[in-house]
C-alpha cells in the first residue's frame, strides 16, 4: 500500500491539483463530498467534467487499487506499471469534457488502461508477461481460493498465468482484478460476448490443469 501511495501522490499533486476549482468555502467542500459519496461512477465523471474536482477524488479512490494491480500483472514490470497507471489517469483527465455516460465508467476506464498497456508493448516490441512481477499490496480480503494459493503454489499459479495467451490472460485478469462480467470484458477488449466467454473458459481450464499437474508431481 505504501508503494501505491508513493506512486499516486505526485500524480495528485501535479496533474490534478491545477484542475481543482476554488470553492466558496470549506463548508461547501464538505457538503459536496457528502453528496457525491452517494453518487455512482458515471454521474461522478459527468460532474468532474463540469468542474467538480472532488468527484475525481472519489473516482480515483474507488478504483486506484484494482486498476494498479491489473496493470502490474499485465505488463510484468513495476516501473512500467507505475507509468501506465499515471498515463491512464492522465487520459481520464484529458477526456473529462468528452466523456459520454453511455457505458459503465469502469468499462471505459479499463479500456483506456488496456490501450495504454498495448501501446507500450508495441513500442517496446515485447509481449506482455507476468514473469518476476512483485506481488502488489492487497486492498481487499482474499477469497478462500486466493488465500489457499501461497508459497510454492502461488509461484506455480503465476507461472501458469504467464503460459496463457495474451487474450486469455487479459480476460482472466479483467475478471479477477477488475471484477468484470463477460459482457464488460467483451466491451473492454473489443470482441464479441461469446469470444470473451471462450477466452475465460480456456484460461480457467488451462490454469486448473497446470495446478493439478504440479500437485500430482509433488505427490509422487
Amino acid at each position: 500500500m505504501g508503494q501505491l501511495a508513493t506512486i499516486t501522490q505526485p500524480f495528485c499533486a501535479t496533474q490534478h491539483a491545477r484542475l481543482r476549482p476554488r470553492f466558496a468555502s470549506p463548508l461547501r467542500q464538505r457538503m459536496l463530498r457528502r453528496m457525491t459519496q452517494r453518487v455512482g461512477d458515471r454521474d461522478l465523471m459527468v460532474r468532474y467534467g463540469k468542474g467538480e474536482a472532488d468527484a475525481f477524488d472519489l473516482l480515483y479512490g474507488r478504483h486506484k487499487g484494482p486498476l494498479y494491480r491489473y496493470l502490474m500483472r499485465q505488463c510484468g514490470r513495476d516501473d512500467v506499471s507505475a507509468d501506465l497507471f499515471q498515463e491512464t489517469w492522465s487520459r481520464v483527465i484529458q477526456a473529462r469534457h468528452r466523456y459520454a455516460p453511455t457505458a459503465k465508467f469502469t468499462t471505459w476506464l479499463y479500456r483506456i488502461a488496456r490501450n495504454c498497456a498495448v501501446d507500450w508493448a508495441r513500442k517496446q516490441r515485447v509481449s506482455l508477461s507476468l514473469d518476476d512481477v512483485p506481488e502488489p499490496a492487497a486492498e481487499r480480503e482474499p477469497t478462500p481460493e486466493q488465500a489457499a494459493i501461497t508459497g510454492e503454489s502461488l509461484h506455480r499459479f503465476r507461472h501458469a498465468l504467464t503460459e496463457l495467451s495474451f487474450e486469455q490472460r487479459e480476460a482472466f485478469l479483467l475478471r479477477e482484478e477488475g471484477g468484470f462480467g463477460v459482457g464488460d470484458i467483451a466491451a473492454i477488449t473489443g470482441v464479441g460476448r461469446e469470444t470473451a466467454k471462450s477466452r475465460l473458459r480456456y484460461a480457467a481450464r488451462k490454469l486448473r490443469a497446470a495446478l493439478a499437474e504440479d500437485a500430482e508431481t509433488l505427490d509422487e
